[in-house]
C-alpha cells in the first residue's frame, strides 16, 4: 500500500472510531487512538516531503472515479507535488501536536470523544483539500473544513455565544464559498473540465476571451481569478469577510490553534498559490490581492493593539499575518507566501497553545487585564511564549524574521509605486505587530497580579502533556526560517523545488534592497520592545489617558473599525425585518390561513356538523342515508 493512503485516511479512521465507538472504548482510548493515528500521518508526511525534496517525487494516486457525466469527469485522487507535500507536513504536524495537547487541556470535559473525533475529521478534510487534483475535490475539502469549524467553534453548544459564533463563521464563509462555487462553474463552462492540469494548460489560450457577467463585459480570466479570490477571502478571513475570525475564539483553545495555524485559514493561501498558472495571466487580480492583503494586515494589527481577550489578540494577529501572505502572492512571490505560511504555522500554534496554557492556569480567564505578575509561576509557558512572540514579530534570526522580511523585500523590489507603498504598509504593520505582541506578553506575565477571583498561590504550570507540544513548536519557531529559507525562496534550489507547483511568468527579482531598508524593519521591531515595556509595565498613565479619555481613535479601534455595526445595519437588521414581514404578512395571513390552517379549519367545521347526526336516533341515520342516496342518484343521472 502506498503511504499516501495512510497519511490521508488514518485521521478519518481515528475520527470514526472516536465518534461512533468512543463510549464503548472510553475517553482515554479515544484520545490515544486519534492522537496516534494523526501522529503516524505526520511522520509519513515528513517521509513524503523528504522524497519530494531529494528525488523530485510527484505522484497522482486515483482512488476511484467520483463523477463521470458528459464532459464532467472528476476523480477522488491523492496528488503529491512540492506544494501539497509542504501542506501535508504543516497540517499533520500541527494537528498531531494539537491532538496531544488536547489530552491535557480537555481533561475535565465530559465529551472528549466527540471533540477528538471532530479534530481528526477536520484534519482529514484539510488533507483532502490539499491533495486534490481537481476543483471539485478541492471544494469538497473546502466545505468539509467549514463544516468541522462549525462543529468545533460551537463545541460548547450550551453557551449561547458559542452557538452564535459558530453560525456567524458558517454564514460568512458561505458568502465566500458562493463566489468560489461560481468560479468553479465558470471554469467548467469555459474549459469543460475541472482537473487542474487540463485547466492550467488551457489558460494561456483563453487570456483574451471575454464574457458578460451581471450586465458587464469582463475578461474571463480576470473574472475567474476574482471569484476564486472571493472564496479565499472568506476562508482566510480577509478584510470585509473577516468578522467571523475573532468570534471563533468561543471554541476551545486547541480548536483556535488548529484553525488559525494550519488548516482552515491557510486554505485561501493554498488556493491562490495552487492557481498561480491562472493568476499569472491576471495582473489586475494580483494587484487586487495585494491591496486586500495590505488592508487586512494593517486593519487587524491596529485592532489587536486595544483588545484585551488574549485569544482575540492572537486571532487578529493571524488575520494580519494572512494579509502578509496574500500581498506576497499579489506581488507574484507565491513561494514567499508559502514560506511565511510554513513558518507562521509553528509560531502561531505556539502562541495559541501557550495562551491556552495561561487560560488553563487562570481557571478559564481570558482577559489580560486580570492577569500579570505570574512569570515565575508559569516559567515554561513564559519562556515558550517569548519565543513565539519573538518569531511573530520578526526578531532577527528567528523564523518570522526570514519569511516576513522577505515579503516586505519582494514588495519593495517590485520597483513601482504600488510595490513601495505595499512595502511601507508592511513595515508599519510589523511595528504594530511588535507593540501588540509585547503588550500581550507584558500584561499577561509581568507587572502586578490583577486577578481578584484567584490567588496567585493557586496559579500553577500546565501538565507536561501540554508543555511538550509547545516545546516542539518552539523548536520550529526558532529554526524553521533559517533551515528552509534557501529551499523556499533561494534562487536555484527554490525554482527547482517549486517548478512542478508554481508558475512564474516573470522570474522574481534577484536584486537586493539597500542596506538601510534591510535594517529598518528589524530596528523598529527591536525598538518596540522597550517602548511596550514602558507603556504597559513601567508607566501606564499614557495608556490610561488614551483609554479613559474616550479618544475617537481608541473607540474606532476598540469597535474593530465598526465592521460588525455596519453589517448589522446593512444586512442583519434589514434581513430580520424582511423575515418578520414575510412571516407575519405572507406566511400567517395567506399561506397558513388558506393552506394548512384553512384546510384543517374546514375539516373541523364539517366534522362538528357531521357529529350532530351521530346521536343514536335511527331517524337521523335514515335521513343521512337518504341524503347520500339522493346525491348518488343525482350524480348518476347527470353523468
Amino acid at each position: 500500500m502506498e503511504i499516501e493512503y495512510l497519511v490521508i485516511f488514518l485521521p478519518l479512521f481515528g475520527s470514526i472510531i472516536s465518534g461512533f465507538f468512543g463510549k464503548l472504548i472510553g475517553s482515554r482510548n479515544s484520545e490515544i487512538i486519534t492522537s496516534l493515528f494523526v501522529s503516524i500521518s505526520a511522520i509519513l508526511s515528513f517521509f513524503i516531503f523528504y522524497k519530494v525534496l531529494n528525488e523530485n517525487y510527484t505522484n497522482n494516486l486515483s482512488i476511484f472515479t467520483w463523477i463521470n457525466s458528459g464532459a464532467l469527469n472528476a476523480s477522488w485522487s491523492i496528488y503529491i507535488d512540492s506544494l501539497s507535500s509542504v501542506m501535508l507536513v504543516v497540517v499533520t504536524l500541527v494537528s498531531s501536536l494539537v491532538h496531544i495537547y488536547s489530552i491535557g487541556y480537555m481533561s475535565h470535559d465530559p465529551h472528549k470523544q466527540r471533540f477528538m473525533s471532530y479534530l481528526s475529521l477536520f484534519t482529514f478534510s484539510m488533507l483532502i483539500l490539499v491533495t486534490s487534483d481537481n476543483f471539485l475535490q478541492l471544494f469538497f475539502g473546502w466545505e468539509g473544513v467549514g463544516l468541522c469549524s462549525y462543529f468545533l467553534i460551537g463545541f460548547w453548544f450550551k453557551k449561547e455565544s458559542a452557538n452564535a459564533a459558530a453560525i456567524k463563521a458558517f454564514v460568512v464563509n458561505r458568502v465566500g464559498d458562493f463566489g468560489f462555487a461560481l468560479g468553479i462553474f465558470l471554469i467548467f463552462y469555459l474549459f469543460e473540465t475541472v482537473n487542474y492540469s487540463e485547466v492550467f494548460d488551457l489558460i494561456p489560450y483563453s487570456s483574451d476571451k471575454n464574457l458578460f457577467f451581471l450586465g458587464f463585459e469582463l475578461n474571463a480570466i480576470n473574472l475567474i481569478c476574482i471569484l476564486l479570490f472571493i472564496g479565499a477571502m472568506g476562508k482566510s478571513a480577509q478584510i470585509f469577510l473577516h468578522t467571523w475570525l475573532p468570534d471563533a475564539m468561543e471554541g476551545p483553545t486547541p480548536v483556535s490553534a488548529l484553525i488559525h495555524a494550519a488548516t482552515m485559514v491557510t486554505a485561501g493561501i493554498f488556493l491562490v498559490v495552487r492557481c498561480s498558472p491562472i493568476y499569472e495571466y491576471s495582473p489586475f487580480t494580483l494587484n487586487l490581492i495585494t491591496l486586500v492583503g495590505m488592508a487586512t494586515a494593517l486593519f487587524a494589527a491596529s485592532v489587536a493593539l486595544v483588545q484585551n481577550d488574549i485569544k482575540k489578540i492572537v486571532a487578529y494577529s493571524t488575520c494580519s499575518q494572512l494579509g502578509y501572505m496574500f500581498f506576497a502572492a499579489g506581488v507574484g512571490a507565491y513561494n514567499v507566501a508559502m514560506f511565511h505560511l510554513f513558518t507562521h504555522a509553528f509560531f502561531k500554534a505556539l502562541l495559541f497553545l501557550g495562551s491556552g496554557s495561561v487560560i488553563h492556569s487562570f481557571k478559564d480567564e481570558q482577559d489580560i487585564s486580570y492577569m500579570g505578575g505570574v512569570w515565575k509561576k508559569l516559567p515554561y509557558t513564559w519562556i515558550l511564549m517569548i519565543i513565539g512572540t519573538l518569531a511573530l514579530t520578526g526578531f532577527p534570526f528567528l523564523s518570522g524574521f526570514y519569511s516576513k522580511d522577505a515579503i516586505i523585500e519582494f514588495a519593495y523590489l517590485r520597483g513601482n509605486s504600488f510595490g513601495y507603498f505595499a512595502a511601507g504598509i508592511g513595515i508599519f504593520t510589523a511595528l504594530l505587530t511588535s507593540i501588540y505582541s509585547w503588550r500581550l506578553l507584558f500584561k499577561t506575565f509581568h507587572g502586578s497580579f490583577n486577578n481578584q477571583k484567584i490567588k496567585i498561590e493557586g496559579i500553577h504550570e500546565s501538565s507536561m502533556v501540554m508543555i511538550i507540544p509547545l516545546i516542539i513548536l518552539a523548536i520550529g519557531a526558532i529554526f524553521s526560517g533559517f533551515l528552509f529559507k534557501d529551499l523556499f525562496i533561494g534562487t536555484d534550489s527554490s525554482s527547482e523545488f517549486w517548478k512542478s507547483s508554481i508558475l512564474f511568468l516573470e522570474p522574481l527579482s534577484q536584486d537586493h534592497p539597500p542596506l538601510w531598508f534591510l535594517l529598518l524593519t528589524p530596528f523598529l521591531v527591536i525598538l518596540a520592545i522597550p517602548i511596550s515595556y514602558y507603556l504597559f509595565v513601567k508607566n501606564k498613565k499614557i495608556v490610561s489617558y488614551i483609554i479613559n479619555g474616550n479618544l475617537p481613535i481608541y473607540n474606532f479601534l476598540k469597535n474593530k473599525w465598526y465592521f460588525d455595526e455596519l453589517y448589522e445595519f446593512l444586512f442583519v437588521n434589514p434581513s430580520k425585518k424582511l423575515g418578520l414581514y414575510f412571516w407575519k404578512k405572507i406566511d400567517l395571513r395567506f399561506i397558513d390561513r388558506f393552506g394548512p390552517d384553512g384546510v384543517s379549519s374546514l375539516i373541523k367545521s364539517i366534522s362538528l356538523l357531521a357529529v350532530k347526526f351521530q346521536n343514536g336516533f335511527i331517524y337521523r341515520y335514515a335521513f343521512v342515508m337518504l341524503l347520500g342516496f339522493s346525491a348518488l342518484l343525482t350524480f348518476l343521472i347527470i353523468k
